[in-house]
């Protein structure tokens, strides 16, 4: 189900994206806030991908390519919510979804950054999310000195919810903002950090 916002155009994410998908998260340019996130081989990104496809496969719904209305041939972007969280070999729905939140996040090519691309696909995320299970946070978590984000985040309604120090970075110095639209339970936060 391809969705359409102003500028953008959203497909569900497929196998076919993969080559496209390795560009953009395979590009150290992409990861200016976090090093240690690229995808520095076609296999990592295959790997992450299957994943992507289980979002869609489980939920109806997941974080979508991104095309450009006015040049739909090129792939700039990944991104919308997924829902994280949910806990592994839980026996009954309440608690396998005690932890479940809408995580939205979003990689752009640099070349489509810095014009408003990021918050456009996070409201039509966010406005996605919300109708299919409103029962839901929807979370961004992301490291401090990623302004940009804070912003995105900001603007499509999250309030800084919780800050500390980011575990498992290598950069001890690094610091973990979580956002959302709600308060968190003490098992979704802990999801948020793990």
């Amino acid at each position: 189900m391809p969705q359409r916002t102003a500028r953008l155009l959203l497909d569900p994410t497929s196998a076919d994206d993969l080559d496209a998908l390795h560009e953009i998260y395979g590009d150290a340019r992409t990861w200016t806030h976090l090093p240690t996130g690229r995808h520095r081989d076609r296999g990592r990104t295959a790997e992450v991908l299957e994943r992507w496809l289980d979002d869609w496969r489980s939920e109806g719904f997941g974080a979508w390519t991104i095309r450009e209305a006015a040049a739909p041939e090129l792939v700039i972007g990944h991104g919308g919510c997924v829902v994280r969280g949910r806990a592994a070999g839980a026996h009954d729905d309440a608690a396998r979804d005690a932890g479940a939140y809408w995580n939205l996040g979003y990689r752009f090519r640099p070349e489509a950054q810095g014009r408003g691309l990021a918050t456009e696909l996070s409201r039509a995320a966010v406005e996605a999310a919300r109708l299919r299970r409103p029962e839901l946070p929807i979370v961004a978590y992301l490291l401090e000195h990623n302004t940009a984000s804070a912003r995105v985040a900001e603007k499509v309604g999250l309030t800084l919810r919780h800050r500390a120090p980011d575990a498992g970075n290598p950069d001890a110095s690094a610091i973990r903002l979580v956002y959302a639209d709600r308060e968190l339970t003490a098992a979704q936060l802990a999801a948020t950090l793990a």
